[in-house]
């Protein structure tokens, strides 16, 4: 039976005599020979049992394929690598947690490349997996989807509901004596029940929502629990909708353009989400060649309401946004308030505007309506000023003071503020300044919500400030300025900061200047050096020559290569 579907790939690999060989091998992993004449669909997952955000995929995989040969295809399942940032968080190990972002995308590519398929199922569920494969749809441009594991549940324990947020948060206040042993023993054992990604609109749940905002998933997508019968149907179906856009001739640079990065910008805005969505979102946009900036964040965040309460800026998890309607619920909300674009184009050939059309109305909890928000602009906000002049991002509910003053503290590395911090030794007024943790000089670009937890734990969110030219976890609540760039390592202005300078956050007007006069700024720069290399062989090595500035979302280029969409 010879399939009417396209084979515009897997077609010349399999066909004429001279491709006997290639047919030899795919029947030995069980083609037959009507397969040999159907279309070849990759199902590339980052599948492995480091993570709870990881070890169903194989099985959504599974669910996958099944819709995958219910379209009519066949399907080719192959895996990926992916890191936990969990259990990586405060180590050195955390350094590879962005530089994986990178592998994953090249590895897809490069299966894609050798095996000639004819589109693709990109399965993730954590941090980096997302935007990586992501990254590889749109550097391909071949007809893909996007299906996302599924958040976590929460667990309960001393009459609470409890997140991974509350296991970070408990050991800054063990730290500070605040939570006994048996406590912290209690959030550690019941924080994680079983299979997702963690629980809040962390960067897992913040990256869901944006995939569908960008139209790369079925709609209601994002926000089904990890355990739930909905989410392998999803799998199902997302395996039958990749074949209908290979019949199509459907493709992620027609899905994901410029109106779609914003419309995820504004999901981003409207839910307080993730500060590494920005980072991301600049990569993706890169490899789709979509024009996508610093400022467009900012503009976007100016005009866009906080409609969503999830946590950690709010009072509810992934799971309870779900059950009132999941991520359509707020489009549909954002839509009829004219603040995103409904005719972009989804992996299912609908618009965006259409997939919302049925989305329940806002419950007044978990979502408001845009004309009754939590915040009236945007979660996130982008800084410039003297001490980050090509920008750093802030997650502004939660900020107490909206404009702060004070005196830095600077550390070379994450661990020695958090030693300072859980020895009690930060004062009220502090500005903790955490620098060589950007994404040359780490290298890696380090998440920090090790210390940023510890400072919440230690009761001093209220008064203090941390900058750093690394990253935060999107658990990270509080006055916490991330990517400041120019980042240490190329000589920012965040290299040259020294004990007691006054810094000034000023959230308002977009502002984060160091208080110390040009003169004295160019006497430091002409004694500065960079420091030696933290490796100087291997992947980090590599990636840290490669790597572009946060500000350009951290992208790996060649020098003198052209960006994938030109």
């Amino acid at each position: 039976m010879t399939s009417q579907l396209p084979r515009p790939r897997s077609g010349p690999l399999t066909t004429g005599p001279s491709r006997a060989p290639a047919r030899a091998m795919l029947r030995a992993v069980g083609l037959s020979e009507d397969d040999l004449q159907r279309p070849q669909v990759a199902v590339a997952s980052s599948w492995n049992e480091v993570t709870p955000c990881n070890v169903h995929l194989n099985g959504l995989a599974t669910a996958a394929k099944e819709g995958v040969r219910q379209a009519g295809a066949v399907p080719l399942e192959f895996g990926t690598i992916a890191v936990s940032d969990g259990i990586s968080m405060g180590t050195e190990g955390m350094k590879a947690s962005l530089v994986s972002r990178e592998v994953i995308a090249d590895s897809v590519e490069l299966m894609m490349q050798a095996e000639q398929f004819d589109a693709m199922v990109t399965i993730a569920g954590c941090d980096k997996s997302l935007p990586g494969m992501l990254m590889a749809c749109a550097r391909l441009d071949l007809p893909a989807a996007f299906l996302y594991g599924g958040t976590i549940l929460p667990g309960h324990a001393l009459g609470r509901s409890l997140t991974i947020q509350d296991v970070f948060e408990a050991v800054g206040g063990h730290a500070a004596g605040d939570v006994s042993d048996a406590d912290l023993l209690a959030i550690e054992r019941a924080a994680c029940p079983g299979a997702g990604s963690c629980a809040g609109m962390y960067t897992a749940n913040t990256m869901s929502m944006c995939a569908e905002a960008l139209g790369m998933t079925l709609p209601g997508e994002a926000s089904a629990p990890a355990v739930s019968a909905e989410r392998t149907d999803l799998a199902r179906r997302t395996g039958v909708a990749v074949v209908e856009a290979l019949a199509a001739g459907l493709t992620p640079r027609q899905i994901m353009t410029r109106a779609a990065f914003l419309n995820a910008a504004t999901m981003v805005m409207a839910t307080a989400g993730s500060t590494n969505a920005v980072l991301h979102l600049l990569a993706i946009a890169h490899e789709a060649g979509v024009e996508l900036t610093l400022d467009d964040f900012d503009a976007v965040s100016r005009r866009t309401p906080v409609i969503a309460s999830v946590r950690p800026s709010g009072r509810y998890i992934m799971s309870e946004l779900d059950q009132v309607g999941g991520v359509p619920v707020i489009l549909r909300e954002l839509l009829s308030a004219g603040l995103i674009d409904g005719d972009a184009m989804t992996v299912n050939g609908r618009t965006l505007g259409e997939n919302a059309a049925d989305a329940f109305q806002p419950d007044g909890k978990v979502v408001r309506p845009a004309k009754d928000p939590f915040q009236p602009d945007g979660g996130l906000a982008v800084l410039r000023g003297s001490l980050a002049p090509d920008g750093a991002v802030v997650k502004t509910p939660g900020i107490e003071t909206l404009r702060f003053e004070g005196r830095a503290r600077v550390f070379e590395r994450e661990e020695d503020c958090f030693a300072a911090v859980t020895a009690r030794q930060i004062g009220k007024g502090d500005v903790l300044v955490i620098r060589n943790e950007g994404p040359k000089g780490g290298p890696g670009m380090r998440e920090m919500l090790a210390v940023t937890a510890a400072i919440k734990g230690a009761g001093l969110g209220r008064d203090v400030v941390l900058v750093t030219d690394g990253r935060f976890s999107g658990a990270t609540f509080g006055a916490c300025v991330a990517h400041a760039a120019p980042e240490a390592w190329d000589g920012g202005p965040i290299a040259l900061v020294r004990d007691g300078d006054g810094i000034v956050l000023d959230v308002p007007q977009r502002r984060l200047e160091l208080d110390v006069d040009d003169a004295e700024l160019q006497r430091r720069r002409a004694d500065w050096k960079r420091p030696a290399p933290n490796y100087t062989s291997g992947a980090l090595a590599k990636y840290a020559a490669l790597v572009s500035g946060a500000d350009r979302g951290a992208v790996c280029t060649v020098p003198g290569a052209v960006s994938a969409g030109s």
